[in-house]
């Protein structure tokens, strides 16, 4: 394995843009995203070729200690980097060696143990006061497209959390927000208006679980796993709010801030804790055949409490999915069917109890005719980062496992890759 040794020889006072060079070239390194590791060293004492001399005898008191830095990378790397390199190092000596080495391990993090909280958060988040109609609560998350926000006191700290629960367990909101949409401008109304004489105070889960804004990343994840949170309020040191962290804030992180795992693989680095898709993704999830008809597509829904249902070949191939948003747009043109169902909450069952028609369309049409085909799939032996990859670039929640034969094996949940992902941090 050809490496080759960057080191330079430097003093503590030198500056690349304001910043203290070791510091600087540390964030250079790490943002390469290469197989390289960077160790800084701190002299007790060193002279220089003008003169100056550095040391830590109280009579003289140095503040200029000389720093060794020395940068470990494959060599095919080194001539793209040594530029920049000699360019940072105003005031120093840059060399270069062959480095022979004979094995390269590292541990496969996804996140990485540096992060804080305020490094990831969403700042300066959506909030509510106590006093807010849950009518409003309802308008501000259809128009963020989040799921839950920050009820606050007189002094911005904050005191509860409202979450889509919350809307439809003490609200008045009949399901979940993702179906509100479909009701139509006069329908929606009509809801909101029944729940504008509730609070927030009403509404609200508390005491609210917060995290500091100077905790490691990984801990607040774990801090969301135990408590069973999609989001987190962010407190200063003052408890104020002052961002949100979301689940998909941690996403976009591993997918911006983790190295290039398969080029170092490629390289010949052994990658520790690589896990896998068919790790984590969850096999007992519900299927139907094209041929099943769209009403008993409804019945499995409902008897199962679930939001979608795969549908698979009679060998098991998997073809689409089926949302319950999908299915209520069969009642789009029976306008009394939709207000019933979301009014009511009543099951498909029971809502085709009440019309006819629609349960009469429901028995002609099949699983096949309504499916969605244009989806995203993963594979079992794809890196759970692959699949964190895949939820962030097209804004999806869930994922279907496909195997090589086309095969449906199961579902992989953003609860479950971040389970993995912590499960990986020490």
């Amino acid at each position: 394995m050809n490496y080759k040794a960057i080191a330079i020889y430097t003093s503590e006072d030198v500056r690349w843009r304001g910043k203290p060079v070791a510091e600087a070239l540390l964030a250079f390194v790490q943002g390469l995203k290469l197989a390289a590791r960077c160790s800084v060293t701190r002299g007790v004492a060193g002279s220089y070729e003008n003169g100056e001399l550095a040391t830590l005898k109280l009579e003289i008191l140095s503040f200029k200690m000389p720093l060794k830095i020395e940068i470990v990378l494959p060599a095919s790397e080194a001539a793209r980097v040594l530029p920049t390199i000699q360019d940072m190092v105003v005031d120093g000596i840059v060399s270069v060696s062959d480095l022979n080495v004979v094995s390269h391990r590292t541990q496969k993090h996804l996140i990485p143990r540096h992060l804080r909280v305020r490094d990831v958060m969403t700042a300066s988040p959506q909030r509510v006061r106590a006093t807010t109609p849950a009518s409003d609560v309802v308008r501000i998350l259809l128009s963020g497209q989040f799921n839950s926000i920050p009820v606050v006191d007189d002094l911005d700290r904050p005191i509860g959390m409202i979450t889509q629960g919350d809307l439809i367990a003490r609200g008045g909101m009949p399901v979940r927000l993702g179906l509100m949409q479909p009701l139509g401008q006069e329908n929606l109304d009509a809801v909101l208006k029944e729940m504008a004489n509730t609070t927030a105070r009403q509404i609200m889960t508390a005491p609210v679980v917060a995290v500091a804004e100077d905790r490691f990343l990984s801990e607040a994840v774990d801090l969301m796993l135990k408590n069973k949170l999609k989001r987190l309020p962010v407190v200063d040191a003052g408890g104020k709010l002052i961002g949100v962290l979301a689940r998909l804030d941690v996403f976009r992180t591993i997918t911006t801030e983790m190295p290039d795992w398969e080029a170092m693989r490629a390289g010949n680095v052994v990658l520790a804790n690589v896990r896998v898709v068919q790790d984590i993704m969850r096999a007992d999830t519900q299927t139907v055949t094209p041929e099943t008809s769209v009403e008993e597509v409804m019945r499995v829904i409902d008897t199962n409490d679930i939001q979608r249902v795969a549908v698979v070949t009679a060998e098991g191939k998997f073809l689409g999915l089926i949302s319950d948003h999908d299915l209520l747009g069969l009642f789009s043109g029976h306008k009394v069917g939709i207000w019933d169902r979301l009014a009511s909450k009543l099951t498909f069952t029971a809502l085709g109890q009440r019309h006819r028609a629609v349960v009469e369309q429901a028995r002609k049409q099949t699983a096949g005719e309504v499916m969605k085909t244009d989806l995203v799939t993963v594979g079992p032996e794809s890196p759970i980062d692959e699949a964190i990859r895949l939820m962030v670039a097209h804004q999806i929640k869930r994922l279907p496992v496909v195997g090589p034969d086309g095969a449906f094996l199961g579902i992989v949940s953003r609860d479950s890759l971040l389970r993995a992902a912590i499960v990986d941090t020490p």
